[in-house]
C-alpha cells in the first residue's frame, strides 16, 4: 500500500489536509523553520560569498525533525506543502537539505487554499524548489542579521536606552518619530467662518438645509489648508480672507435682515466602485479601521481562517481574483441581492490596486472554494473573532464584483450683501439612485474624495431663486495636528513607500511596540514613540543615514524582488552594501573609529526650543529614564506620561520651576533626629533622611523611599514619610511563613 509524506507548517493545516487525502498519505507538520542562525555570533560569513552559518536543529525543532524522518523510512515519495511565499519555499529547502531523501521521489506542493479542490489539483500538478525564492528569503536574513547584529551593539554603547536596530523597524520607528516631530513644531490656529441653516423662500419642498460661508468680497474664506503648520500665520502663498471671531461676528450683524438668493444651482450624475479584494495590508488597515484590531490579531485570526480551510492564503499582495472565485462571486451575488446587483462584465472587474512588487501568482484573500459558504453557513464552526473576520473578506469579495453605486451631486450657492460686501455661502449633499455594491460593503480604509459630501437631500432650487435664511451664526475653528500614526495608517504608509513586506507588518509593528519598547499606544489606537526612539533616531539619522532612508529601504526590497525573479544575484549587491566599494559601507560605519565620533551627549539630547533667555531646553535620556535640561546648568527628572508634543517650552518651564525649588523638609526622623526631605530625581520624587551639600559625597547612602504613584512630592505629608520608610515591614503570616509588605518599581504590594 503507497504512503505518500506530506509536510506542513502548522499542526492545524496538516489537520485540515489531512481529511482531504485519506490513508495512502501522511500528513506531518514542521511547526515553521526546522533550523535557524545561530543564538551567538553573526552566522554570516562575509569574507566567503556572504555564507549562512546554519545552527544544527535543537530543542523542539530536534525533535520534529527526528520524528519526520522516521515517517520518511517509509514513504514512497515526499511532498513539500510550506506555503506558496519565499519563507515557505526557504522552509521546504530546509527541510529537504536536513532530511536527504534517498530513493523516492520529491516534490514541492503549491496552493493558494485549503480545499479539496485545491489539495487535488497541486497534487497533480508538483513542481521543484525554486532556488530564487530561496536566495532572496535568505538575501533578506543576510541584509537584517549584518544590520541587527552590527549596529545594534553601536546604540548599545552610545543610547544605553535602546534595545536593538532592525533594518525595516528602525525606519518604521523613524516615520513614528518624524509624525511626533511635526506635532511638536505645530503652531495651533484659528478661525472662523459663518454655518447657516436655510430653506426655500416660497415653494412646497421647505426641508431645512446647512450652508457655510465659502467667499466674502470674492475671497475665498480661509480654512485649514491655508495655515502654515509651523508658524500658525496664514501661508503667503494664500488668497484665502482670514475672519477672526469679531470679523465672523460683524458679518452675522451685516447681514441680519438680508435677502438671500441662488446664484448658482448645479446637479450631476456620478458613480462610486468598489474597493478592490483585500490583499495583506488592506486587510490589516481595514480591521483596524472598522474594529479597532492590532495588525497582529487580524493576522492571527487570519492564519486560523486559512489553515481550517475557510480563506485563501492570507500573505499576500496581489488583489487579484480567479476565474473560478469570480464566478462564485456572481453566483452568490445574484443569490443574495439579485441580478441587477452584478458588475455586468463576466470575466469580471480587473483590480486596480497594486502592492510594489505584488507577485501575482498570488490570489487575493477570498473565501477558499469554488463555491463560497455565506457567512450564516459557517458561523456555529467559528469564534467570535473568526466570524467577525470571515464575514468582512466575504463581504469585500463579494462587493468587488458588483454594480457602481450612482449617485446626484447638488451643490448650492447662495449669494447675499453685507454692507458693502458680497458674501456667498455653499450648500452641498448626495443622494443614491443605486446602491449598488454598497448594499453588501462599505470600505473605510482608503480616503475616497467621492465620501466628501454629506449624504443629503436639497430642494429643487435654480438660480434666481429666493432663499430664506432660518439661523445664522459665528462658527469658530482650530486647524490641528497631523495625527498620529495607528497601526492601520502605519500599514498603509509602509506599503505605499515600498518598505518592508506586508506579511511583515503584523511582526514589525509588535517588535517596535511590545519586544522594543520604542512605541506605546496612547488612547487605543495612536502610536506615540519614547524618548528613546527619538535618541535611537537621532543616531541613525546622523551616522547611518542610508538606514533609515526611505527610498534606501525600498531599492533594497526592489532588489531582492528581483532576485526572487530571477533577474538579479544578491551577492553583489550585499557585497556593495557591506564592503563598500564605492562609498562606505556598513563595515566602515561600525568600526571604532567611526563609533569614536559619535557624541552620546548630542544624541541623546532631544531639543525642546529655546526659553526667552535662548537657554536651549532639551530632554535628555538615559538607561532607565530621562531628564529635562535648560542649558548645562538647570536639570529635573522628566515626570513620566508627559507626550513629546505636549512638552511646549512653557510646560518644560513649568516643570523645570517645580523640580527645581529645592528639598522640601517634613520633619525630623525619629530615630536619628535628622531631617526627613522631599527630592525629585533621575528616577523620580522619593523622601530622604539628611541633607547633603550639593557637590559632596558620603561613603554611606543617604535613606530613601521612592513616593507610590498615587503621591504628589508638592504635598506628601510627614506621616506618609515615615509609612514609606516603615517597609518592608511584616503585616501577619500565612502557613507558618510571613507576608510582608514592599514597595517596588511598580508600587507596593505583599510577598510571601
Amino acid at each position: 500500500m503507497p504512503n505518500h509524506l506530506v509536510i506542513v507548517e502548522s499542526k492545524t493545516k496538516a489537520d485540515t489536509i489531512g481529511r482531504f487525502l485519506g490513508d495512502d498519505y501522511t500528513v506531518l507538520a514542521s511547526f515553521g523553520h526546522v533550523r535557524d542562525l545561530p543564538e551567538k555570533g553573526l552566522g554570516v560569513d562575509v569574507d566567503n560569498h556572504f555564507a549562512l552559518e546554519w545552527a544544527p536543529p535543537h530543542g523542539r525543532s530536534k525533535e520534529v525533525v527526528a520524528g519526520i524522518r522516521r515517517a520518511l523510512k517509509g514513504a514512497d515519495s515526499l511532498y513539500l506543502a510550506t506555503d506558496e511565499d519565499r519563507e515557505g519555499e526557504s522552509i521546504a529547502w530546509h527541510l529537504l537539505e536536513l532530511l536527504q531523501p534517498k530513493g523516492i521521489e520529491v516534490h514541492r506542493m503549491v496552493f493558494h487554499e485549503i480545499t479539496r479542490e485545491a489539495i487535488d489539483t497541486a497534487l497533480a500538478s508538483p513542481r521543484g524548489i525554486d532556488r530564487h525564492l530561496v536566495e532572496a528569503a535568505d538575501g533578506r536574513r543576510i541584509l537584517d542579521r549584518l544590520v541587527g547584529y552590527e549596529v545594534s551593539p553601536v546604540l548599545w554603547r552610545r543610547v544605553p536606552s535602546a534595545r536593538s536596530a532592525g533594518r525595516v523597524q528602525s525606519v518604521a520607528v523613524r516615520l513614528v518619530v518624524e509624525r511626533e516631530r511635526e506635532r511638536m513644531r505645530f503652531r495651533r490656529s484659528g478661525y472662523w467662518d459663518l454655518a447657516a441653516t436655510m430653506h426655500a423662500a416660497s415653494g412646497d419642498d421647505q426641508r431645512r438645509f446647512a450652508a457655510k460661508l465659502v467667499e466674502v468680497g470674492g475671497a475665498p474664506v480661509a480654512t485649514g489648508k491655508d495655515f502654515d503648520p509651523d508658524t500658525g500665520a496664514l501661508r503667503s502663498t494664500s488668497r484665502a480672507r482670514h475672519l477672526d471671531e469679531a470679523a465672523a461676528g460683524a458679518l452675522v450683524a451685516a447681514l441680519e435682515g438680508a435677502t438671500f438668493a441662488v446664484r448658482d444651482a448645479e446637479t450631476k450624475p456620478g458613480t462610486s466602485r468598489p474597493k478592490d479584494p483585500f490583499r495583506t495590508s488592506t486587510l490589516q488597515q481595514e480591521a483596524g479601521n472598522k474594529f479597532g484590531w492590532s495588525a497582529g490579531r487580524t493576522m492571527s485570526v487570519a492564519q486560523g481562517l486559512y489553515e481550517r480551510g475557510y480563506i485563501t492564503y492570507m500573505r499576500t499582495d496581489s488583489a487579484t481574483l480567479s476565474q473560478q472565485a469570480v464566478r462564485a462571486a456572481r453566483t452568490q451575488i445574484v443569490e443574495k441581492f439579485g441580478t441587477e446587483y452584478l458588475f455586468p462584465e463576466e470575466r469580471g472587474r480587473i483590480a486596480r490596486g497594486k502592492a510594489k512588487g505584488a507577485q501575482e501568482a498570488h490570489e487575493a484573500i477570498r473565501p477558499a472554494g469554488e463555491r463560497f459558504r455565506a457567512p450564516d453557513e459557517v458561523r456555529a464552526e467559528m469564534s467570535g473573532d473568526e466570524r467577525t473576520l470571515y464575514d468582512l473578506i466575504w463581504k469585500r469579495t463579494l462587493a468587488s464584483q458588483m454594480a457602481d453605486a450612482q449617485y446626484l451631486t447638488s451643490v448650492l450657492r447662495i449669494g447675499a450683501r453685507a454692507g458693502s460686501e458680497e458674501v456667498t455661502f455653499r450648500a452641498s449633499g448626495r443622494t443614491y439612485t443605486f446602491l449598488g455594491f454598497r448594499v453588501a460593503y462599505v470600505d473605510i480604509s482608503e480616503d475616497d474624495p467621492a465620501e466628501d459630501e454629506e449624504e443629503a437631500v436639497l430642494p429643487a432650487l435654480a438660480a434666481g431663486d429666493a432663499v430664506a435664511c432660518e439661523d445664522l451664526a459665528a462658527d469658530g475653528h482650530t486647524t490641528n495636528p497631523p495625527a498620529r500614526y495607528t497601526e492601520a495608517s502605519l500599514v498603509k504608509e509602509l506599503e505605499a513607500r515600498g518598505i518592508g513586506r506586508p506579511s511583515t507588518y503584523a511582526s514589525i509593528i509588535e517588535k517596535i511596540s511590545a519586544t522594543r519598547g520604542y512605541v506605546y499606544k496612547y488612547g487605543t489606537t495612536a502610536l506615540v514613540p519614547s524618548w528613546t526612539a527619538f535618541a535611537k533616531t537621532q543616531l541613525l539619522e546622523q551616522h547611518f543615514g542610508h538606514l533609515v532612508d526611505y527610498r534606501f529601504t525600498a531599492i533594497m526590497e526592489e532588489a531582492l524582488d528581483q532576485v526572487a525573479a530571477g533577474e538579479a544575484e544578491v551577492e553583489k549587491w550585499l557585497d556593495e552594501f557591506y564592503f563598500g566599494r564605492t562609498e562606505p559601507g556598513l563595515r566602515q560605519l561600525v568600526s571604532q573609529e567611526h563609533l569614536d565620533t559619535i557624541e552620546m551627549a548630542v544624541v541623546n539630547a532631544i531639543p525642546i526650543g529655546h526659553d526667552a533667555q535662548g537657554n536651549e531646553i532639551s530632554v535628555h535620556v538615559w538607561r532607565n529614564g530621562q531628564s529635562l535640561h535648560r542649558g548645562d546648568v538647570e536639570k529635573c527628572a522628566l515626570p513620566e506620561g508627559v507626550l513629546p508634543d505636549e512638552l511646549t517650552v512653557e510646560r518644560a518651564e513649568e516643570i523645570l520651576a517645580k523640580g527645581t525649588l529645592g528639598p522640601r523638609e517634613l520633619g525630623p526622623d525619629p530615630d536619628t533626629g535628622e531631617p526627613i526631605i522631599v527630592l525629585t530625581g533621575r528616577f523620580g520624587p522619593f523622601v530622604q533622611v539628611g541633607i547633603q551639600e550639593p557637590g559632596t559625597k558620603s561613603k554611606v547612602k543617604p535613606r530613601r523611599a521612592s513616593l507610590f504613584a498615587s503621591m504628589d512630592p508638592e504635598t506628601v505629608t510627614y506621616e506618609d514619610a515615615l509609612a514609606l520608610f516603615s517597609l518592608p515591614r511584616v503585616v501577619g503570616e500565612i502557613d507558618g511563613e510571613p507576608v510582608t509588605a514592599q514597595t517596588g518599581r511598580y508600587g507596593p504590594y505583599l510577598r510571601k
